[in-house]
């Protein structure tokens, strides 16, 4: 297993990670078995986003004797209400039901302390203005939250919590067909209507989005990055085209600031199919075979950082450089952080020999070379 630092956290987590959402599904003791087979494995990071007594309690089991070597991601504002989940800022929910997380989990502190599930501005507003925000703030200065983290599924909210200065990382969700789509305050509305005329590559407040968090240094942890399972089959992924789980966690891992994939597991089978991930092969990896050539898609000529391109003559990481150029092309000057890493590189763009053998390998028809000259110009290297 690898491990990416989670942003300026400073914690390591594996780049699978655990999405907790589908242990009640089971019988406790498979979850729990289930759990300690996926850290074997090397994970260790897990969402409890889930407010209800049996997925928490479960986790709480799966951690005995191994808390320190897990990361937890425990959720400010998902309470249980009647025997129902039910998303809040009322301190008088949020309270109790995250004592009662701590409670279940046998633990004293979270790793990561979520503001759970911020999808539109009116929410935002509610939630940064008020008993709500001081809560976590007063968790955070005692210790009981270790890093102040946010769940959404808005780029423009992701954006908003970056600039805060104060949240570390944001779970969000990452998939080739979502990054297609304008942002929206109800994902429920994000896939009415749409049609290849729709489709642009990736979405300009997605992309934005994922730069400030490279800029930034905040972490991203990935949550429905497979869709829900629709991208698996043909006839209910948005591309008319399949892909498998390893392409799909290579797409996510291969966007700025993402450092794990929260993957759901029913099964140890699921759990390896994940895991093999860290051992496939670019052949198995590669996504953006499948995109090019998917009925509904229109990434014609943008670097989607596939790695297609190599090998390189001059040895130049042709995807990074990329990912450099429109970290700092999109800002009014270049970031000095953003100029350390590309300066830090083995093989700059100045290096290029112009031979275009990159281009006739690229999926998406990208002019390479051009960028080549342009990122060498505007790094001055």
């Amino acid at each position: 297993m690898r491990y990416r630092e989670l942003g300026r956290t400073g914690l390591k987590v594996s780049e699978i990670g655990f999405g907790g959402e589908w242990l009640e599904r089971h019988d406790e003791a498979h979850s729990v078995e289930l759990l300690r087979y996926a850290h074997e494995k090397g994970i260790n990071i897990v969402d409890c986003w889930m407010p209800d007594p049996k997925s928490r309690t479960i986790i709480g089991r799966a951690m005995e004797g191994c808390r320190d070597s897990w990361h937890v991601q425990g959720h400010l504002g998902s309470t249980w209400q009647n025997g129902q989940y039910v998303r809040s800022r009322d301190l008088g929910a949020v309270k109790p039901a995250f004592e009662d997380l701590l409670t279940r989990l046998r633990t004293d502190y979270v790793d990561l302390g979520m503001i759970h599930y911020i999808d539109s501005v009116e929410d935002w507003n509610k939630a940064m203005n008020g008993p709500y925000i001081e809560y976590v703030h007063e968790l955070h200065d005692r210790g009981v939250i270790r890093h102040i983290g946010l769940s959404t599924h808005n780029p423009l909210i992701g954006k908003l919590a970056v600039e805060t200065g104060f949240i570390e990382m944001i779970l969000f969700s990452v998939n080739p067909a979502f990054d297609m789509r304008p942002a929206t305050e109800n994902l429920d509305t994000m896939f009415e209507g749409y049609d290849k005329e729709d489709y642009a590559g990736i979405d300009p407040d997605r992309a934005s989005f994922y730069r400030l968090c490279e800029e930034k240094n905040v972490g991203i942890t990935v949550m429905k990055g497979f869709f829900g399972g629709r991208l698996f089959k043909e006839d209910s992924s948005p591309f008319g085209a399949a892909f498998t789980p390893v392409q799909l966690i290579h797409y996510a891992l291969t966007r700025p600031g993402v450092c794990s994939v929260m993957c759901g597991y029913d099964t140890k089978e699921q759990v390896d199919a994940a895991v093999a991930y860290e051992n496939a092969t670019d052949d198995e990896k590669d996504y953006a075979s499948v995109i090019a050539g998917a009925p509904l898609h229109s990434y014609s000529g943008m670097c989607t950082y596939c790695g297609h391109c190599r090998p390189c003559p001059a040895d130049i990481d042709i995807a990074m450089v990329n990912k450099f150029y429109d970290l700092a092309a999109a800002q009014p000057s270049v970031p000095e952080s953003v100029l350390e890493h590309y300066r830090a590189l083995e093989h700059t763009a100045s290096e290029c020999i112009g031979c275009r053998g990159c281009e006739s390998r690229c999926p998406f028809g990208v002019q390479v070379a051009e960028r080549m000259e342009k990122t060498a110009q505007l790094f001055g290297c």
